[in-house]
C-alpha cells in the first residue's frame, strides 16, 4: 500500500509557475506508475500527466503540452509537477496518484490534494 501527500501549491499570477511535489510513503514506490489529476471546481476529474515507473514514458493532456513537466526520484520517493505558464483554467485541485499495473492501469491510490489557483 501506498500514502501520498501532495504540496505546493498556492496562488500564482497568469503566467508564472509552481512545482508540485508527492511524497510518497513505503519501499515498492518505485513499482508504481504515477500520474498527476486535477478537479476543478464543478467539473469531472481529469488527468494531467502520467510517468512510467521507470521515468521511460510520460503522457500529458493536450491541454498542458508543453508547458507542465512530470518527473519523480525514486531515490526519495516523490513525483513532482512543474508547471510553466500557468492560466487561470489550470486552477483546481490537483491529486496525484499511484497505479500498481502501468502507467495505462487503474489508479488505486490517491493523495488528498492541493489546491492551485491562478489569478488573472
Amino acid at each position: 500500500q501506498v500514502q501520498l501527500v501532495e504540496s505546493g501549491g498556492g496562488l500564482v499570477q497568469v503566467g508564472g509557475s509552481l512545482r508540485l511535489s508527492c511524497a510518497a510513503s513505503g519501499r515498492t514506490f518505485s513499482t508504481y506508475a504515477m500520474g498527476w489529476f486535477r478537479q476543478a471546481l464543478g467539473k469531472e476529474r481529469e488527468v494531467v500527466a502520467r510517468i512510467s515507473s521507470d521515468s521511460g514514458r510520460t503522457l500529458y493532456a493536450d491541454s498542458v503540452k508543453g508547458r507542465f513537466t512530470i518527473s519523480r526520484d525514486n531515490a526519495k520517493n516523490t513525483v513532482y509537477l512543474q508547471m510553466n505558464a500557468l492560466k487561470p483554467e489550470d486552477t483546481a485541485l490537483y491529486y496525484c496518484a499511484a497505479a500498481s499495473g502501468g502507467i495505462w492501469s487503474r489508479y488505486d491510490y490517491w493523495g488528498q490534494g492541493t489546491q492551485v489557483t491562478v489569478s488573472s
